[in-house]
């Protein structure tokens, strides 16, 4: 699953530690459970989909806060096992990293997730490295780092250098980073102010320029607009182990195909890969 020449990506934003576990269901109030199966990994969007990236042949790296906490080492060491550089907006930080923890439900693949965002650990544009956009062919951008990922979507629009949005969710400062975009992927749960229909969501979009937007809602087909055109990419139907991470994996993976196919196309191919992913417990045993 690789291409000829390889890559280089830039990932903006949350850097978490994930705490995942197997279970019949989520537990209820007062109930004690034991996991059929666990796995620790580093999370959150951008650095799923920075792995996932690095795994089709290229090379990424991770622009975000992870700190010198002692749990960040399981972070640093997972990302490193998958050959992903790390870039810390603030390597003195003392405070534990974001650490999410998530109960699959073994009959549905379904997942249910308590974890804290980037909202305390917002990194100043001043402790953007210099030259970071060197040698970098896409930009992807979660939103979880808003200041600095304006800067960065600024300068590489710039240097024409193709942004990314991955809008799992609308987060505030995301209306100014969308003029740089060129390709908005967002999911259904993408609520920009005053949004109400999906309709709504793409004449927003449409409105800051972005020429290729899609829309994606799980296992049902992909809604897109790209220049002149409009439809719905069919997604595969597979048996579902674990849908964490398909959506970080799919932004991973449409990185890669948009560097060397059409928009219809990489969403397709990104589409594939996301599913079978989805067929593993967890974020990285699919690529075992």
């Amino acid at each position: 699953m690789t291409n000829l020449k390889s890559h280089r990506g830039l990932f903006v934003g949350l850097v978490t530690l994930d705490l995942i576990y197997l279970a019949d269901s989520a537990p209820k109030n007062n109930q004690k459970m034991v996991a059929a199966d666990y796995t620790v990994a580093a999370g959150g969007p951008a650095t799923n989909a920075a792995v996932t990236f690095t795994h089709l042949g290229n090379q990424a790296k991770i622009l975000g806060v992870v700190g010198s906490h002692p749990m960040t080492q399981l972070i640093r060491t997972d990302v490193e096992n998958y050959r992903v550089a790390i870039i810390d907006l603030e390597p003195n930080k003392l405070t534990p990293p974001p650490v999410s923890s998530i109960i699959v439900t073994q009959a549905t693949g379904e997942r249910a997730v308590i974890s804290i965002n980037a909202a305390k650990t917002q990194a100043s544009v001043a402790s953007i490295p210099a030259h970071i956009l060197s040698d970098i062919d896409i930009v992807l951008i979660d939103g979880h780092q808003m200041a600095v990922s304006r800067a960065i979507a600024q300068t590489a629009k710039a240097n024409h250098i193709p942004v990314v949005i991955d809008g799992g969710s609308w987060k505030p400062g995301f209306e100014e980073i969308l003029p740089f975009v060129d390709y908005a992927v967002c999911s259904a749960n993408f609520h920009p102010p005053g949004c109400e229909t999906e309709e709504q969501v793409f004449d927003y979009l449409k409105s800051f320029g972005i020429p290729h937007i899609a829309v994606t809602h799980g296992e049902q087909p992909i809604a897109y607009l790209t220049i002149n055109q409009i439809g719905t990419i069919n997604v595969p139907q597979i048996p579902v182990v674990d849908t964490l991470g398909a959506g970080d994996i799919f932004h991973g993976a449409f990185c890669h195909y948009i560097l060397s196919e059409n928009f219809t196309d990489a969403l397709e191919q990104a589409a594939y890969v996301a599913a079978s992913s989805c067929q593993f417990f967890g974020t990285r045993r699919w690529m075992e």
